[in-house]
């Protein structure tokens, strides 16, 4: 390697490439003409703005509707759709488009852009994600339209385009009101739609192809669905499906009786508003309740939900429900005294179970360290704290009002958990590792420690 020439790894090229994109985001968004009165709103806000988009967060210190222009709306969705789709699909889907050949280099971004075991058919997956996420979009904001349009006029086409995109990514943002969903609390369309476009973002791309091979089979060999998918996707479904079911018996208990959330609402609505919350906590972060009138226990539940986050290789944040899998599946084998970890009659692999050890470990000392500077820089209760950091690094984008209030350097500190959300801990410490691996001769000696 020549001197003074640097070479990055794809790991490092992918981080860096979010950090463009949110430094072009934040120099657009602080122009005047992205502003809806025409004068430039401070820098840092639109910094914060950029990288809760690029995030695909939803955390906002500015409300979104009221504070930018049409132009400055159209930068944010086109942030919120690179940060879901991810900096190397939107370029490798024009390079493909423009028949530019694709190398082995950017074959090498893309597998570790969605963590792909293979560089084979990197072209396919690249177009029927594009494609995928183009269709799923458009029925979705197409299904919007049917009660924005009739309550927005026009400009309903534009809320509806905005909030399909947003959901799809699991973004959170939207540009209807400075609160949200709430207003559509009892809406059955806006909740299904919104709570299917989060759904389909969230559990992942590889699921989507691996249903659909499912199905074919059933067709022609009659198959059972669930017993010809992959072990990744039945994990994926399978705790998508627990958990979701469960965040919503365990807050539409907590919820029941509150007068400040669900208390007044009819059993339906209550069923309705308690599905909501317990699926747009998997990183989606809109709201349809206000997070602050939650019982502790409801937010308790909420944060699990948001530490876990949605599935591997799609739009949502978190630790990931097959990560989380995994651990619980492994510390049970370890209880009963097994050699391996099992499930679905599937050995785990013990480099899975290891890569699940580090991730969970690391977002754990990230949450720390953030709640732990948060708490030093601004007097809110530590619930508040707790709620905003957690939302931040699972990029959830759910907060309890403590957003918008919050100094220069809780936003400083909130923007760079979000980032670190986004990438992944782990990603992270390997673009930060510049030693090369070196296979060691010699091993040092093995001795027994206490565990536990």
């Amino acid at each position: 390697m020549k001197k003074g020439v640097f070479h990055f790894s794809t790991t490092q090229t992918i981080l860096l490439s979010f950090l463009l994109a949110i430094a072009v985001g934040s120099v657009l968004l602080a122009m005047p003409v992205s502003a809806a009165d025409g004068t430039a709103v401070p820098y840092i806000d639109a910094l914060f703005t950029a990288t809760t988009a690029i995030c695909v967060t939803g955390l906002v210190t500015v409300p979104t509707f009221s504070t930018w222009s049409l132009f400055g709306q159209i930068v944010i969705l086109f942030l919120i759709q690179i940060g879901g789709l991810g900096v190397v699909t939107i370029m490798s889907g024009l390079m493909i488009s423009l028949h530019r050949r694709i190398g082995i280099k950017d074959r090498m971004l893309i597998q570790d852009a969605f963590n792909l075991n293979t560089l084979s058919g990197m072209v396919k997956f690249i177009r029927k994600v594009i494609a995928g996420t183009l269709i799923i979009e458009g029925i979705g904001a197409l299904l919007y339209m049917t009660v924005f349009v009739p309550e927005f006029g026009i400009r309903g086409i534009w809320i509806s385009v905005f909030n399909a995109v947003s959901a799809f990514c699991n973004a959170g943002m939207d540009v209807i009101s400075e609160d949200s969903l709430y207003a559509y609390v009892h809406n059955p369309v806006i909740n299904i739609v919104t709570i299917l476009l989060i759904v389909f973002g969230g559990i992942g791309y590889i699921v989507w192809w691996d249903l659909v091979g499912a199905l074919k089979n059933i067709r022609q060999q009659k198959i059972k669905c669930f017993a010809n998918l992959t072990l990744h996707s039945k994990i994926a479904l399978s705790m998508t499906g627990l958990l979701i079911l469960a965040g919503t018996v365990a807050i539409f208990v907590f919820e029941y009786n509150n007068p400040l959330t669900i208390g007044g609402f009819s059993f339906f609505d209550k069923l309705q508003a308690a599905l909501f919350q317990s699926v747009t906590t998997r990183t989606a972060g809109f709201a349809t309740i206000p997070q602050e009138d939650l019982t502790n226990a409801s937010a308790i539940v909420s944060l699990l939900l948001m530490f876990i986050g949605g599935s591997p290789v799609g739009t949502a944040g978190g630790i990931k429900t097959v990560t989380f899998a995994v651990l619980i599946i492994s510390a049970f084998a370890t209880m009963k005294s097994h050699a391996e970890a099992e499930l679905f009659q599937r050995t785990i692999p013990k480099h899975a179970v290891s890569k699940s050890v580090a991730v969970v470990s690391m977002a754990f000392l990230i949450l720390f360290t953030a709640t732990l500077l948060l708490s030093a820089v601004t007097d809110a209760d530590a619930l508040d704290v707790v709620y905003e950091t957690v939302s931040a690094a699972a990029t959830v984008g759910l907060t309890r009002s403590l957003t918008s209030s919050l100094n220069l350097w809780g936003r400083i500190i909130i923007i760079i958990t979000m980032y670190l959300g986004r990438v992944g801990p782990i990603s992270l410490m390997i673009a930060l590792n510049t030693k090369k691996e070196t296979k060691n001769i010699i091993k040092n000696p093995t001795e027994d420690i206490s565990v536990g």
